[in-house]
């Protein structure tokens, strides 16, 4: 069995499937001491007692930065007996990132813009008044800064139903997303997005404008009030803390990729 024969392969340009990917039932014993990082034709590849590792699609697991493959290196180093691509969810979307977002960075860009289509943060409610103090006081801020950062204005909604959103403020985003040129950025992006339900949350919080438990508390707003009124779903819950801790691993790939 080679080292990553075990991780799900990443071959269509969505990181945040293959970041929560499931695994095999038995994991595999771990194989090797020493996981390291050494510099590789310009770039730094993660090795496990001194041979390169490999993505699922059998590219050299190398990043341009540095400290994102030392990164890798610690999860690898961390494993037990067992290994656990579970608990390795920076590897996870730099696989992602090299085997199915870097051949398809243009895929990618579409994919993010029609969350600016239809983001989350558009569709308010009116009732019960502390929801949407609530929704208004996450969300607002975020608007204000793709207003005064992208010269970005979308349109507000009350309830579900679809509002197009101004042609202008969409390119907008797109140009936006399209200065990201680091793939393991991208990737990081798109699981942000994906996970949030936002891509204006993903853009605040990769600009350094929204922390990242204040991203995902803005991403979870009406789960976090239904649960002050009915009380926590054991279950929900603790979907929910899988998920961020998805999240939390996408923001630190987007910060060490150095986008």
């Amino acid at each position: 069995m080679s080292d990553n024969d075990w991780f799900p392969p990443a071959d269509e340009p969505d990181p945040v499937r293959a970041a929560q990917a499931g695994m095999k039932p038995t994991l595999p014993k771990r194989f090797y001491k020493d996981a390291g990082v050494e510099e590789q034709d310009g770039r730094h590849a993660l090795t496990l007692d001194g041979r390169s590792a490999r993505t699922p699609g059998r590219q050299p697991l190398a990043v341009a930065s540095r400290p994102l493959a030392e990164a890798m290196a610690a999860e690898w180093a961390g494993q037990g007996t067992e290994i656990d691509p579970a608990t390795m969810p920076i590897t996870r979307i730099v696989n992602s990132a090299l085997d199915g977002v870097a051949p398809r960075m243009t895929e990618v860009v579409d994919d993010l813009v029609r969350y600016a289509g239809s983001d989350l943060l558009y569709y308010r409610t009116s009732e019960p008044e502390r929801l949407a103090q609530a929704q208004n006081a996450a969300w607002d801020p975020i608007l204000d800064w793709v207003r005064d950062q992208h010269g970005a204005r979308f349109t507000l909604a009350e309830g579900v139903m679809h509002v197009t959103q101004p042609e202008q403020a969409v390119a907008a985003i797109r140009r936006a997303l399209e200065e990201v040129r680091s793939p393991e950025a991208l990737a990081a992006l798109h699981v942000m997005t994906s996970l949030s339900g936002s891509v204006l949350i993903a853009l605040a919080h990769a600009a350094g404008a929204l922390g990242a438990d204040e991203a995902w508390a803005a991403a979870h707003v009406d789960e976090l009030y239904q649960e002050s009124i009915w009380g926590e779903d054991y279950e929900a819950s603790e979907r929910r803390k899988r998920r961020q801790a998805d999240f939390l691993a996408a923001s630190t790939v987007y910060r060490l990729a150095g986008s």
